[in-house]
């Protein structure tokens, strides 16, 4: 490992949780610094004027950015694939890595990776969304092998509100779904302050909980030569594959 790991995030430009929660999983381990770059979003619908939103030239300029402070990965930390179809995060990274040619990933695929790890096939699901943004993201799931056997949404499309949502309003929602017994469950939008309950919910539950501001950071510490084991107290994935 570096002296320095500089790890790179883009960023919705209306997302409040991702960045301080993101610094506070990294804060105890030395030599390590994550640094964000913003492009516009501002809702989350399937309309066509929500969907622009997430066209690659905006992205990859905020990715060529992050490139000018020399970072040693650049994550797409949002769920965009989600509904967009996987292969956008897959089409994203090989884009951000031919033009900085520094390794990209998502929280996304970071999160299939460990559902493929995990031989998770059936999964709760917990969003923020709308009802037609959560079928879609049941639906793409669906299609590559993974059954959503229970699942809550709170109907909200403006992206700054997702960060308002109360920690017992999702502590709630991540009860009911344990109710169903999936293999795991997917808190699912980097702008629910979800993360920081994780460990006491896997602990109340029983259950893995993904947290998909963690599984970026898990991915960005593998792929930089940083073992995500360091990070303590915000659930057991990152003491999963060691």
């Amino acid at each position: 490992m570096k002296n320095s790991i500089r790890i790179g995030m883009l960023t919705p430009s209306s997302n409040t949780v991702l960045e301080p929660v993101t610094c506070a999983m990294l804060a105890d381990i030395p030599g390590v610094s994550v640094h964000f770059s913003r492009f516009r979003v501002t809702e989350i619908a399937l309309s066509d004027r929500a969907l622009h939103q997430f066209n690659l030239a905006p992205i990859l300029e905020a990715a060529q950015l992050l490139a000018d402070a020399q970072v040693d990965v650049i994550a797409w930390n949002g769920t965009s694939a989600g509904w967009l179809g996987f292969d956008a995060d897959v089409q994203l990274c090989q884009q951000i890595e031919a033009i900085t040619q520094i390794p990209a990933t998502t929280s996304i695929l970071a999160l299939n990776e460990i559902f493929a790890r995990q031989k998770i096939q059936r999964f709760g699901l917990v969003t923020p969304y709308l009802q037609e943004v959560q079928q879609q993201i049941i639906h793409n799931y669906r299609q590559a092998g993974w059954d959503c056997v229970a699942e809550q949404h709170l109907e909200r499309q403006n992206n700054f509100s997702f960060s308002e949502v109360s920690a017992a309003e999702i502590g709630s929602m991540v009860r009911t779904v344990a109710a169903a017994q999936p293999q795991a469950i997917t808190t699912f939008c980097t702008n629910l302050r979800a993360a920081p309950l994780v460990e006491a919910l896997e602990q109340e539950t029983g259950m893995a909980i993904y947290d998909t501001i963690a599984v970026v950071v898990w991915k960005c510490l593998q792929l930089t030569g940083v073992d995500p084991g360091l990070v303590k107290g915000w659930g057991r994935l990152f003491q999963q594959f060691l």
